[in-house]
């Protein structure tokens, strides 16, 4: 499904939309380029998910960051700056998407090897100064 989004809270607001179908060990692939919004795709899922919007933050430095408070706990990753999926590896990654919580990963698409068959994957594409083009898909579904 294709979403269009004009601003950060229409951003937000369809990440809100996917947070209300989410499940227990879901994982969701974010790929977009720099200043694409998929920080502020998190926000939306952490909001609708119930945790405090303003602890949300790139987790570019610290790799990951956790959120809870909500219906669900968000494991918020980044792989922008890994050396690949071995670094992800030795963070816990895998026992990350055993701990029943949401996983989502910035730059997904860096670590692809490794990421689980089934997923939701989220490419953010920037087609405008404030205009973004969402395509959410659902990859591995029986």
């Amino acid at each position: 499904m294709v979403h269009l989004s004009h601003s950060v809270e229409q951003t937000e607001s369809i990440a809100a939309e996917l947070a209300a179908t989410l499940v227990a060990g879901d994982f969701v692939a974010l790929e977009g380029p720099l200043g694409a919004g998929k920080t502020q795709f998190v926000r939306g899922l952490a909001v609708a998910l119930g945790a405090n919007p303003r602890a949300v933050s790139s987790p570019t430095f610290v790799l990951l960051n956790i959120y809870r408070g909500g219906r669900l706990t968000l494991f918020h990753l980044d792989a922008y700056r890994t050396a690949g999926a071995g670094d992800f590896e030795s963070i816990g990654f895998l026992e990350l998407l055993e701990q029943q919580g949401i996983v989502v990963v910035e730059w997904a698409d860096r670590i692809e090897k490794i990421l689980p068959g089934r997923r939701i994957r989220v490419v953010i594409e920037v087609v405008g100064e404030n205009d973004r083009s969402l395509t959410i898909e659902r990859v591995g579904e029986p």
